[in-house]
């Protein structure tokens, strides 16, 4: 069957459409994303405002509509973060219902790395051991690991690229002080969380997913998108730290021209990177592996199991 995800993100809404069934590899048949940067439109009490609102409606209607000529027949919707911790969630999702028919899935952080982990869980096999994922998005970190495909151990941390760059990166190129802060921040709401997953030992696989990693991983030489799902992409924290500070003197506009960047992701890259940075120090990661799966599959994932088990 045509099976469609809706995914209201941080960053953007996408579509992904997929031909699947259950005990096989989805195929991707579409995708229609657009950048709406919810989490930088809450106003000062934490809300999405008015002008947000409208936007989220107007661009789920066309993704309902793109879902409608591409026949898709079971629509996923869900939201993350932005949504999920905006002051005034239960009136944009009541909105959102009211004008476009769609019933929004608020996902919390948690299950936001649970499904993620399944994802990769799904793309690397068993025979990749325990897994550590971590995933950044536009307002929040996961962090899963486990054996299974369910984990032992997910956090969802609020150190999304957007989220923080609105917070705490005015400038551009931002001050160094502001930077410091930052990575100070960073730091110390990750290092809270590294006990937790200490005590289930060292992982025999580290994963990373999302659009942030993809772009951090291409500017330190990995293979481009174009290359195909398959090229194994990897990040060395090595590489990482020597690009944090070249990001950190560069305006947006400069980020924009490094390969792979994209100009709507290239103001909050320099954030994204210092959360990378900080979790690959924090955890003790020396390189990971990029995965092309990441939470949109899960929830597709999720979907087929159940079917399956029907």
């Amino acid at each position: 069957m045509r099976l469609g995800v809706l995914d209201v993100g941080s960053n953007t809404v996408h579509l992904l459409v997929v031909d699947a069934h259950p005990g096989a590899r989805p195929l991707p048949a579409h995708s229609h994303k657009e950048e709406l940067r919810l989490a930088q439109l809450l106003d000062d009490g934490g809300a999405i405002g008015p002008e947000g609102v409208d936007r989220l409606v107007s661009v789920v209607r066309d993704a309902l509509q793109a879902a409608e000529d591409k026949g898709v027949e079971d629509l996923l919707p869900f939201a993350t973060s932005a949504v999920r911790e905006a002051g005034n969630a239960d009136d944009v999702l009541a909105r959102v219902h009211a004008e476009t028919g769609v019933e929004l899935q608020v996902l919390s952080g948690a299950e936001e790395a649970r499904l993620t982990f399944l994802a990769a869980r799904r793309w690397f096999g068993w025979s990749a051991g325990k897994l550590l994922v971590l995933d950044i998005g536009g307002g929040s970190l996961e962090i899963a690991y486990g054996i299974d495909e369910e984990p032992d151990a997910a956090v969802s941390l609020p150190l999304g690229a957007g989220r923080l760059t609105a917070a705490w990166l005015p400038g551009d190129p931002p001050a160094a002080e502001d930077v410091r802060a930052l990575r100070r921040h960073v730091r110390a709401q990750i290092a809270r969380t590294v006990g937790e997953f200490a005590r289930f030992g060292a992982p025999d696989h580290v994963v990373a997913t999302s659009k942030t990693f993809r772009q951090l991983a291409r500017i330190a030489g990995a293979a481009r998108s174009a290359d195909g799902l398959y090229v194994q992409r990897e990040l060395k924290r090595a590489s990482l730290e020597s690009w944090v500070p070249r990001l950190a003197g560069m305006t947006a506009q400069q980020r924009a021209e490094l390969p792979g960047v994209s100009e709507g992701r290239a103001g909050q890259l320099l954030a994204g990177a210092l959360v990378a940075e900080g979790a690959m120090d924090l955890f003790g990661v020396e390189n990971l592996e990029v995965c092309p799966w990441a939470l949109r599959e899960g929830v597709i994932l999720r979907r087929l199991d159940h079917m399956g088990s029907a």
